[in-house]
C-alpha cells in the first residue's frame, strides 16, 4: 500500500484539530446566520412532526377499522394523508432554501478567509508549497467543507425525528421501547469507531486531489515549453501515475464509507425482527392493539433510519471536518514575515542600509552574513555577482518579501520591522525580468497599483515611457486587451506596461531586475528611455544585465556568495582589474560597441 500513499504527506504548515475544535471554528462562521437558523430548526420541527404524523393517523384508521368502523375511514385517511403530505411539502420546502442561503454565506465567508489568508502569506511561503495544492484548499476543501453545513442541517432534522418517534414508542409501550433503545447505543457505537479510519482516509483523498491539482497548474502554465520540445507524451506520463493514485486513494475511500451503512442496516433489521417477534406475541396475548402494533413498526422504521443515517452521516461528517481542518491550518498558518509594529510609513526619501543582516532561505544556510551596505536616497546602484551571489535576495528583503535571522534593514533611519507593511510597499516598486500581466486591458494594467487614478492619469504616464510611441502599435491602444498572463503583447511591451504602472504608482525606490534582458535592440532603447523617467530622482536597485544600464549608474555592487568584494563606478572598477572586470569580460564585453569577435578583446578603461 506505500506506493499508493507516495507524495500524500502532510504539509508542513498543516496541523491536527480535535473534533470540538473543528466544531467551534465552525459554529463562528454559523453564529451571524443564527435567525436563519432558527427558521430553519422551526422548518425542521414542523416537518418533522408531519412526518410522525401519517403513522399516527394510519394507526388510528387500522384500530377503527378492527372495531367494525369502516364505512368513513378510507376517505378520511386519504385527505388526512394528503393533507399531512401538502404541509410536509412545504415545511420542507422552505427549509431546503432557508439552508441552502446559510450553506451559502458559510462557504463564501470561509473561502474568503482563506482566500485573504493566501494573500496574508510571504514569499517564502509560495516557494515551499505549490500553488495548485494551495488553490484546492480554497476552491475543492470549502466546497467539501460545504458537506459539513449540509449535513448539520440534516442531523438536526434527524435528531428530531428520534426525538418525537422515541416519545410516541414510549407513549404506545414502554417495553418494546427500552427493546429497541437498547439497539441503539449498538448501532452509534460503530459509527464512532469508524471515524477514525474514514478521517485519515478522507485527508489522504483530498491530498491526492491537491497533487492532480498542482500537477495540472504546473501543466497548464508551461503547455508551451512543453509543444516547443514536443514532450507532450512526457507531460502525460507524469500526470498519469499522480491521477492513478489520486484514483486509487479515492476508491479506497469509497470502499471504507460504503461498508459502515450495510453493517449498520443489517443491525438494525436484526433488531427490527427481534422487535416484529416481541410485538407480534404482545398483539396475539392481547397486549396490544392491531393498530398500536403497525404504529409501533412504522414508528421504529422511523426511528432506525434517522439513527442509521445519523451514524453514517459521522462518517461523511468526516469528510467535511478533514476538509475544514486542510482550510483552518492554511488561515492559521504561522507567518515567517512578523511585522513588530505597524507605524505610519509617509513619504520615503529612499535611504536604504543594511547593518550586520544575516539571511538564509534554509535553516542553517545562510546567503547573507553580517552583511552591511547602505544605499543613499535618490542613488541609483547596479548589483553585479555571478547566479547565487545573493543579487535577488537583497530586492527580496527590500520588498519584505522575506523574514531575515539576523541584523536589521533600515529605510530612511526606521527598522523596516516597524512599518505598516501595506503603506511601505506602495512605495516600493518592483519589475521583474518577466513582468506579470493580469487579465484586462493594458490600462486596468497601468491603474492596478492605484485603481482611483483616472483615464487622463494612465494616458499621461503611458505616454511619459518612451515617448508614448509603444502605444501605436497597440491594435486599440490603452483598450487593448492583454490576454492570460499578458500573452497578448510582446515581452517588451508588457515591459514598458510594467514602467507606466510604475509611474502610476509613484514609489520612492525602485528595484529592477533589468528590464532589457529579453528583448530586441529597438524594444531595449525604448525601455531604456522609459527607465530614464522611472528612475529620475527614486532610489533605484538594479539586478544588472545589460551594460547599458550598468555604465549610467551611481554606483555598482559586486557580490559574491553574498559578500560584497568591490564597489564604485563602472570606470574605476575596469581600472582596478579585479573581480568586476572578471564579470565584465564575462557576461557584458560583447554588449559593448568596443568589442570585436576573436580579437582577445579585454576590459579598458572607459
Amino acid at each position: 500500500m506505500g506506493f499508493i500513499l507516495n507524495g500524500l504527506d502532510v504539509e508542513n504548515y498543516d496541523r491536527s484539530y480535535d473534533d470540538r475544535e473543528l466544531l467551534r471554528r465552525i459554529v463562528r462562521y454559523f453564529r451571524p446566520k443564527l435567525p436563519a437558523m432558527l427558521l430553519v430548526a422551526f422548518m425542521i420541527v414542523l416537518h418533522s412532526l408531519t412526518q410522525a404524523a401519517i403513522p399516527l393517523l394510519i394507526s388510528w384508521g387500522v384500530d377503527r377499522m378492527e372495531a367494525g368502523s369502516i364505512s368513513d375511514v378510507g376517505w378520511l385517511l386519504t385527505g388526512g394523508i394528503l393533507l399531512i403530505g401538502g404541509l410536509a411539502w412545504v415545511f420542507n420546502f422552505f427549509r431546503q432554501w432557508y439552508s441552502a442561503k446559510v450553506t451559502g454565506g458559510v462557504v463564501l465567508n470561509l473561502r474568503e478567509d482563506a482566500f485573504d489568508a493566501v494573500l496574508e502569506r510571504d514569499m517564502s511561503f509560495y516557494d515551499e508549497h505549490p500553488s495548485g495544492k494551495i488553490v484546492s484548499r480554497v476552491s475543492s476543501d470549502t466546497d467539501d467543507f460545504a458537506a459539513v453545513v449540509n449535513l448539520t442541517m440534516n442531523l438536526l432534522s434527524q435528531v428530531l425525528m428520534v426525538g418525537f418517534v422515541t416519545a410516541l414508542l414510549f407513549w404506545r409501550d414502554v417495553e418494546l421501547a427500552l427493546l429497541t433503545l437498547l439497539v441503539a447505543p449498538v448501532v452509534v457505537g460503530m459509527a464512532l469507531l469508524f471515524r477514525r479510519v474514514a478521517r485519515k482516509n478522507t485527508q489522504r483523498a483530498q491530498r491526492s486531489l491537491a497533487r492532480v491539482n498542482a500537477n495540472l497548474q504546473e501543466t497548464m502554465g508551461g503547455i508551451s515549453v512543453a509543444k516547443n520540445f514536443r514532450q507532450e507524451r512526457t507531460v502525460y506520463s507524469e500526470f498519469r501515475p499522480i491521477n492513478e493514485q489520486s484514483y486509487a486513494v479515492t476508491l479506497r475511500q469509497g470502499f471504507v464509507f460504503s461498508g459502515i451503512f450495510p453493517v449498520l442496516m443489517l443491525v438494525a433489521g436484526l433488531a427490527t425482527v427481534m422487535l416484529v417477534q416481541v410485538g407480534g406475541t404482545s398483539v396475539i396475548d392481547g397486549r396490544l392493539s392491531a393498530g398500536d402494533w403497525y404504529l409501533f413498526l412504522q414508528a421504529v422504521g422511523l426511528f432506525w433510519l434517522p439513527l442509521t443515517s445519523i451514524a453514517a452521516f459521522w462518517s461523511q461528517f468526516q469528510q467535511g471536518l478533514a476538509a475544514s481542518e486542510r482550510v483552518f491550518a492554511l488561515i492559521d498558518a504561522t507567518p515567517r514575515v512578523i511585522q513588530e509594529e505597524t507605524r505610519p510609513v509617509g513619504r520615503l526619501d529612499g535611504r536604504i542600509e543594511f547593518r550586520d543582516l544575516t539571511f538564509g532561505y534554509e535553516p542553517g544556510n545562510p546567503v547573507l552574513s553580517t552583511f552591511n551596505l547602505s544605499i543613499e536616497a535618490g542613488e541609483s546602484v547596479a548589483l553585479v555577482g555571478h547566479t547565487g551571489a545573493g543579487k535577488s535576495t537583497l530586492s527580496k528583503l527590500i520588498t519584505r518579501f522575506y523574514e531575515y535571522s539576523g541584523g536589521s534593514l533600515l529605510i530612511d533611519g526606521r527598522d523596516i520591522r516597524g512599518f505598516d507593511l501595506g503603506e511601505y510597499r506602495r512605495q516600493i516598486g518592483a519589475v521583474p525580468q518577466q513582468p506579470f500581466l493580469f487579465s484586462g486591458t493594458v490600462a486596468d494594467n497601468i491603474r492596478y497599483p492605484r485603481p482611483e487614478a483616472s483615464d487622463d492619469d494612465v494616458l499621461a504616464a503611458a505616454r511619459e515611457v518612451a515617448g508614448g510611441d509603444w502605444l501605436d502599435a497597440l491594435p486599440d491602444g490603452l483598450a487593448t486587451d492583454v490576454g492570460e498572463f499578458g500573452r497578448a503583447l510582446s515581452m517588451g511591451q508588457r515591459q514598458l506596461v510594467a514602467l507606466a504602472r510604475l509611474l502610476v504608482q509613484d514609489p520612492a525606490i525602485v528595484v529592477l531586475d533589468e528590464a532589457t534582458a529579453s528583448v530586441d535592440p529597438l524594444t531595449e532603447a525604448q525601455i531604456s528611455e522609459g527607465l530614464d523617467v522611472v528612475l529620475a530622482g527614486r532610489t533605484s536597485i538594479v539586478i544588472a544585465h545589460r551594460l547599458s544600464t550598468i555604465e549610467h549608474v551611481d554606483r555598482i555592487i559586486v557580490l559574491d556568495h553574498g559578500r560584497i568584494i568591490e564597489e564604485g563606478d563602472h570606470s574605476s572598477l575596469l581600472s582596478a582589474g579585479g573581480r568586476y572586470c572578471e564579470v565584465y569580460n564575462t557576461y557584458f564585453r560583447h554588449q559593448s560597441p568596443d568589442y570585436q569577435p576573436g580579437t582577445g578583446f579585454v576590459a579598458v578603461t572607459r
